[in-house]
């Protein structure tokens, strides 16, 4: 029978795919300062495991750079491969492990519900494998399915949110109990956690899960919390909050919860609040990126993290920039696992 299985993200990696911004893109007004948070993000990846980009310029050009910045000339892969945005969470493959053998499974990307045009970006995967880019097959599945909307612990659990997958403007010809049918079987997992809670100010993903709740490890999640009544986000965290204290793992036992502390407001020139949240963290190889403000919340996010990820160093990315078109830094990166052969 066959049989697949989605790795956590703290499972052994090969290498992180990001998709570099365009000058004339979304991020138009902030290229500059987005364009450094992403060489930031791409050096801090190459210190330990590889960072494949997808660029629709010259690939030479930016990996000059990237290695100037200080990015490990042998762990730089770029790729020249036209996007629409530099979502790679939800546009790039997710990988499993079927059979024992890697396997990339290239879902639908809708741009969030048809909110956004999204005609290159779901292309993006296959156009790859067109590339040589990937050493794994891709398979193609016709369901709507972004990597932020989903988390799993390794051992049998996925948790996600109802304003997400149940969208009318996703999968609106299944209900969720065909949809837990196409968890469980393209994901190997065993039951699904539903958070009916659960959206920033400024997502435009429908409430990713990605930034409100993170599995840490098969008994822990770190969640966004809001402590503070006079924040509209306050009765929405709270309510993430009791949803998880009623959550068990399979042995029956509560979740270890940690709570990040929610930065303070940051709004855009439209004066639209921004998705500013330290959720959106990336689990690497050795290595945790977590995304900061310049707030003073930001250590304290740190060290709560550091708390639990003792065996990794954990590091801050200043993604005030980023946030900018209302995403951050989980939302731009994507990791490929390593091959079963060479897992630890």
């Amino acid at each position: 029978m066959t049989r697949s299985y989605l790795p956590p993200e703290w499972a052994p990696q090969s290498a992180v795919m990001l998709t570099w911004p365009r000058a004339e893109g979304d991020f138009a007004r902030h290229f500059d300062a987005v364009e450094q948070n992403f060489i930031d993000i791409a050096v801090a990846i190459t210190r330990h495991e590889e960072v494949h980009i997808n660029y629709g310029l010259d690939p030479a050009a930016l990996r000059s750079r990237l290695i100037q910045a200080g990015a490990h000339p042998a762990r730089l892969r770029v790729y020249r491969v036209e996007s629409d945005d530099v979502w790679a969470r939800d546009h790039g493959p997710i990988t499993v492990i079927r059979d024992g053998r890697l396997l990339h499974l290239d879902f639908v990307f809708n741009g969030w519900g048809g909110k956004f045009s999204a005609e290159r970006d779901t292309l993006l995967t296959a156009r790859l494998a067109e590339l040589g880019a990937w050493s794994a097959p891709v398979e193609s599945l016709d369901f709507v399915l972004e990597g932020g909307a989903i988390e799993v612990d390794g051992c049998g659990t996925l948790l996600t949110t109802e304003r997400c997958l149940l969208a009318p403007t996703r999968n609106p010809h299944l209900n969720r109990e065909q949809i837990e049918a196409v968890l469980k079987r393209e994901f190997g997992i065993e039951r699904v956690l539903w958070l009916r809670h659960g959206d920033l100010l400024g997502d435009d993903t429908d409430g990713h899960v990605d930034t409100v709740a993170r599995f840490c490890d098969a008994h822990t999640i770190a969640y966004q919390a809001c402590d503070d009544a006079s924040d509209p986000h306050y009765a929405e965290l709270q309510a993430v909050a009791a949803e998880l204290a009623e959550f068990r793992t399979r042995d029956g036992s509560p979740y270890d919860l940690i709570p990040l502390p929610l930065p303070g407001a940051i709004y855009d020139e439209d004066s639209r609040r921004l998705p500013a949240g330290y959720a959106n963290f990336l689990i690497m190889n050795a290595t945790v990126l977590v995304p900061v403000y310049h707030d003073p919340l930001d250590e304290i996010a740190l060290e709560r993290l550091r708390e639990v990820f003792e065996d990794r160093e954990v590091i801050g990315i200043d993604c005030r920039a980023l946030i900018q078109q209302y995403g951050s830094l989980h939302c731009v990166t994507m990791q490929i696992p390593a091959a079963p052969s060479v897992r630890a």
